[in-house]
């Protein structure tokens, strides 16, 4: 499965781990459009003072979909939109290789917007193998990654991300991990409330993902519709759509 860019403020680690250093002089945000991905931005944008100057999706080109999430891509847009950031789509097919995964993403971070920047941030949290894969490719293409989160207690984040004015929705279940009729709630305390012991707070080890419709990042909130619920490829979609 690839995983480079699948994808989540308080006081914030600032160890040059977290950030590095020096800050690059450009930036872009892998992107999955869930509230890891919102709370970095909010988190290099207000603690950093850095804005980034493009926002990296991987997108199914198959369904038109945000890969892994399910998130519709027009929704995608309107994201990028509305935080006022150019979005670079990656397009993957459908049970896409690490190989072809690689190769794809390797070409769109030395072309086009993304040739001269210096590092990509994630909203990873605390997955070191996965950190050290994304140190791993970017360094091959002459980047670094920065983890503007990282260390940060996932039940304080998932905390802050309500408190701070965020809006989610749960767009993505895994049924081994987490009960099926997570899809399609609303990311709030009582959902948090409701979590099982033992499943992140945040969704970290892949129990669930989440769509973020509005919060601090945005100029406006984008209106969107919960639909169907269905199982596909052994994970649990809430397919949401835009509202009037």
């Amino acid at each position: 499965m690839a995983r480079f860019f699948d994808f989540g403020v308080g006081p914030v680690n600032r160890s040059p781990r977290t950030i590095g250093q020096p800050a690059p002089a450009r930036l872009a945000l892998s992107w999955s459009g869930g509230k890891d991905s919102a709370l970095a931005l909010w988190t290099l944008q207000e603690a950093h003072g850095l804005r980034p100057e493009a926002l990296i999706t991987t997108v199914t080109g198959d369904y038109d979909r945000v890969s892994m999430h399910g998130t519709r891509r027009e929704l995608l847009a309107r994201q990028a939109a509305a935080a006022d950031i150019p979005l670079v789509e990656v397009e993957i097919p459908v049970g896409c290789s690490n190989e072809q995964y690689e190769e794809r993403m390797a070409q769109a971070l030395t072309s086009g917007r993304l040739r001269d920047v210096d590092a990509v941030a994630f909203g990873d949290l605390f997955l070191e193998d996965i950190r050290r894969y994304r140190e791993t490719r970017l360094g091959m293409v002459g980047k670094r990654a920065m983890f503007p989160l990282w260390g940060r207690a996932t039940p304080v984040l998932a905390r802050e991300f309500i408190a701070y004015g965020f809006k989610a929705i749960v767009v993505c279940v895994d049924p081994r991990l987490l009960d099926r009729s997570f899809a399609g709630r609303v990311f709030d305390q009582g959902l948090l409330d409701d979590l099982p012991a033992g499943v992140d707070p945040c969704g970290e080890n892949g129990e669930f993902h989440t769509f973020v419709y509005a919060g601090p990042v945005f100029s406006d909130p984008i209106p969107v519709v919960v639909g169907a619920v269905v199982e596909r490829g052994g994970f649990v979609f809430a397919d949401v759509t835009l509202g009037e």
